[in-house]
Order: structure tokens, then C-alpha cells, then sequence
């Protein structure tokens, strides 16, 4: 596999830099957690070292076996995304539970704020009552 041309190696460079800047911009303004940016932050130094490292993919593919060092990208991507969707869906499914239980606990205490404020307009409609003639 012939070494790619030294315009799309800083392309790529550039392009790396520029998303990583991206990435701290979002964790500065508060828009992105730290959790989630050191996933990000992982991708674009793998990214930057292969766009650096010219030959890295072709190595590395030769060291694991694999033909078409262009699948293995592909591979290692698809499982980064199941990876992440199971994480994100644990996470979803926490914060589902602790809807439900906010939404429980904001539905007894409005139960618990009536049932106070309702004796209080008895006794008012009852002492209206006796005070007149």
C-alpha cells in the first residue's frame, strides 16, 4: 500500500487540532461533561497519531493479521459505537428511573400540600359561618 500524499497527512493534522479544539471549547462552555469528553479526547489523539504516524494503520493491520487495513479502522469504530450506546443506554435508563421516582415523590408531596390547605378552608368556611346573624 502506497504512503499517502503529505496534503491529506495535513489535512488530517488540521483537521485533528481543529476537532480537539472543538472538543475543549464544548467542556469550557459547561456543554460537554468530562466523561464524555475523555471518549472524545481519545478519538482525536488516536486520530492525530495515525495522521502523523503515516504507515501506523498498515503496521498495525500486518501485526493483527488483517488484510485491508481499512477494515480494521471500520472494525475498531463499530465497536467504539456498541461500546458507547450500552453506556449511554445504562445512563438512560438511570436517569429514567429517577424521573419516575422525582415524579413520585413531586405527586405525593402535591397529595401531602392539599390535604393540609383543604382542613385550612374548612375552618375558614366554617367560621364564616358562625359569625353571621
Amino acid at each position: 500500500m502506497e504512503s499517502l500524499p503529505i496534503t491529506i497527512q495535513v489535512f488530517s493534522l488540521i483537521g485533528t487540532l481543529i476537532f480537539l479544539a472543538f472538543i475543549a471549547r464544548l467542556i469550557v462552555r459547561g456543554k460537554l461533561r468530562e466523561e464524555y469528553s475523555f471518549i472524545w479526547i481519545v478519538c482525536a489523539i488516536i486520530l492525530l497519531v495515525f495522521a502523523a504516524w503515516r504507515d501506523g494503520l498498515t503496521q498495525i493491520s500486518r501485526l493483527l493479521g488483517v488484510f485491508y487495513p481499512p477494515s480494521l479502522i471500520f472494525l475498531t469504530a463499530i465497536f467504539a459505537i456498541i461500546c458507547f450506546l450500552v453506556h449511554l443506554s445504562v445512563v438512560n435508563s438511570k436517569l429514567q428511573n429517577s424521573i419516575k421516582e422525582l415524579t413520585q415523590e413531586v405527586a405525593i408531596l402535591k397529595k401531602e400540600v392539599t390535604d393540609l390547605q383543604v382542613p385550612d378552608k374548612l375552618v375558614m368556611a366554617n367560621e364564616s359561618q358562625t359569625n353571621l346573624p
